[in-house]
């Protein structure tokens, strides 16, 4: 017989949101983060993406972490805008953007005082204190988080039945180190750094490349494609990358719109997240009475 109680909320625990302000803050933004964040910010939940100086997501097209580099960052229908303080996330969610800050420490969140806090960092390590100290209601994403412990509730990224399953007592799956397959391909469509050195991409992605190709250069060596197909992600320029790092892929599909459209992954967790938000009539209540313009 199966057992539900992981799935389900601690009876009678309900976040308790005195004081916060109406607002998600999503620690990372990189390709899983940013799917969480789409699927809050279409369904009205104003939503903060918090980023280090030099971001390191590789699926970078749909990545709001890529506002960092270029200032402007537009996923699909969404818009994101680097801000330069946590005074400014106000305006900018009333502009229809999704504000992203560096703040590799996490800082802004005693200023934000958000209502929910998601940690996508995908660091696979327990975080450096008890998320549940810094908003009424946490989440962590993967590998490395316990639920009642160092989070409220962890989300599954593993691929398969379980995938996007929000846990409320225990762990997500252990990282198994092996890439989806798409096609033939598994381990053979990451692309890693031979050696350690500054990244100097040689192709854009959505590129089609073929097997031989260069399509990256990490130091003064050089990283070919591994087959035909599209090049669906890969680091930004000037990221150092040490020997054996991923900083690219390639999708056999050889479809270039799939570089530009969040992953099924992305959105199926995303779904958990929110699902998980709505099941508190409390939290549905602070939302949608206070708005998004708290200061």
């Amino acid at each position: 017989m199966v057992d539900y109680t992981p799935f389900l909320p601690p009876a009678g625990w309900k976040p308790q949101v005195a004081g916060a302000r109406p607002w998600v803050v999503v620690r990372g933004g990189g390709d899983l983060g940013s799917g969480v964040v789409a699927r809050l910010v279409r369904a009205g939940f104003p939503t903060v993406v918090l980023e280090i100086p030099k971001p390191l997501a590789v699926r970078r097209a749909v990545a709001f972490a890529e506002a960092v580099y270029r200032g402007v960052h537009h996923i699909e229908e969404l818009t994101a805008r680097l801000v330069t303080g946590p005074e400014d996330v106000p305006a900018t969610w009333a502009r229809g953007e999704v504000p992203v800050l560096v703040d590799p420490e996490g800082q802004a969140i005693a200023h934000l005082r958000p209502a929910v806090l998601i940690d996508a960092r995908m660091r696979k390590a327990p975080p450096e204190q008890d998320l549940r100290d810094l908003a009424p209601l946490t989440f962590g994403l993967g590998p490395g988080f316990e639920a009642g412990v160092n989070v409220h509730a962890v989300v599954e990224t593993n691929r398969g039945h379980l995938l996007g399953r929000v846990y409320w007592k225990g762990t997500a799956q252990p990282d198994t180190g092996v890439p989806e397959r798409v096609l033939q391909y598994r381990e053979e469509r990451v692309l890693r750094a031979p050696v350690a050195g500054y990244v100097t991409p040689l192709v854009e992605i959505g590129a089609l490349v073929k097997q031989g190709q260069p399509v990256a250069r990490v130091g003064d060596a050089l990283v070919y494609a591994p087959f035909d197909g599209a090049v669906r992600g890969l680091v930004h320029q000037g990221v150092w990358a040490e020997a054996g790092m991923k900083i690219g892929d390639v999708d056999p599909r050889g479809d270039p719109r799939y570089c530009f459209l969040i992953s099924e992954k992305s959105l199926t967790i995303g779904g958990g997240v929110l699902e998980a938000m709505l099941r508190f009539p409390e939290l549905r209540r602070h939302f949608w009475l206070q708005g998004a313009t708290a200061s």
